[in-house]
């Protein structure tokens, strides 16, 4: 209920429930600034909205439990499986209460599932472990579904004035960049990230547009710097999604998608756009390369290149390390995948 990319991926359980229940009345819990990602869906009824500012004391949780059992659910199906989302399943009222097993959380729960740990389709495992939840209530559920975003007509017409009143020629290819990542630890090296932007500037002389927010512009200007002059003439600053609504319908009328793993991947493959991600090492590449096929949406990890660093690494030492483990990830590793993909997509 928290990250943007999670939200978006989990909102496949409403389609899927409303295909087998149709008459249900479908509810979802989200923190708020999530909500952008599933306005307009055709399948979620309702939308309790957590926020963190009233509802992570211990007051405001109880004020969300009891916002939460005054709906009188039959089901509750807890995806984040954390302390809190636990506390407040806990004492739904609900009949059925499903989540994933945990130590922690193991008396909150009617039904608890332990998490798939290889993948059985191409939608990857944090489309089937979400799935795997609906297993709880019947077997008929399929095993995948892809994440959708719905634009309206206004926002789409809106996008694509922004692209034309700054000179964006709908003849050539657009790439959107996601030149940083949610953090720190999740953005490849800024002299790494203006190495690719020249490589893809070299290889297509394409128009690009930056994925970013104003308090962010100081670090794209700082990677801007170490692009050649070529590449920074390529380059539109002038156009970015000033809300994730707007982002998403720039990113609608792009050729693709190309940089950090993340939110703003996740939502171009929900838009149907091509993408290639970098992923960041500690991140366990399995679980969210979602419908990744190597061709229209393609992830590269360090971990593709060199697996004999990554035996016997614990998650948490990866996640310390991070940072001097981007700084092997080499873009001379990442060159060869991102051309045959440029090529696909030019």
């Amino acid at each position: 209920m928290k990250m943007i990319g999670d939200v978006l991926t989990s909102s496949i359980l409403f389609e899927a429930l409303k295909s087998e229940f149709p008459d249900a009345e479908l509810h979802y819990l989200i923190y708020k600034h999530t909500r952008p990602v599933i306005e307009n869906n055709p399948f979620i009824d309702k939308l309790i909205i957590f926020d963190p500012g009233l509802h992570k004391s211990a007051k405001g949780l109880i004020h969300m439990i009891h916002t939460v059992k005054a709906e009188k659910f039959d089901v509750v199906i807890d995806v984040y499986s954390k302390i809190n989302s636990a506390a407040i399943s806990m004492r739904s009222g609900a009949s059925e209460k499903i989540s994933f097993k945990k130590w922690y959380t193991k008396n909150a729960y009617s039904k608890r599932f332990r998490p798939l740990i290889k993948s059985e389709t191409e939608a990857g495992l944090a489309i089937e472990n979400r799935m795997l939840l609906l297993s709880g209530i019947n077997k008929k559920f399929p095993k995948a579904l892809k994440p959708k975003l719905y634009l309206t007509s206004k926002e789409k017409e809106k996008a694509k004035m922004v692209l034309t009143d700054h000179g964006i020629d709908f003849n050539q290819t657009l790439y959107m960049i996601g030149i940083l990542g949610s953090s720190e630890s999740k953005s490849y090296p800024k002299p790494y990230m203006a190495m690719i932007l020249n490589y893809i500037v070299a290889q297509t002389h394409a128009q690009l547009i930056i994925n970013f927010i104003p308090s962010q512009k100081e670090s794209v200007l700082e990677i801007l710097e170490l692009c050649e002059p070529q590449t920074r003439a390529h380059v539109n600053l002038s156009i970015y999604g000033k809300d994730l609504r707007e982002f998403m319908a720039l990113t609608s009328f792009c050729t693709a998608l190309i940089g950090n793993e993340g939110g703003a991947v996740n939502m171009a493959k929900a838009l149907d756009v091509p993408t290639f991600s970098i992923f960041s090492p500690q991140i366990n590449k399995a679980d969210w390369s979602l419908y990744d096929d190597g061709i229209k949406n393609v992830g590269v990890h360090l971990n593709d290149y060199r697996p004999e660093l990554f035996i016997e690494k614990d998650k948490k030492d990866l996640k310390k390390e991070a940072y001097q483990w981007y700084w092997i990830f080499k873009p001379d590793f990442i060159y060869p995948d991102l051309k045959l993909f440029l090529d696909r997509n030019h």
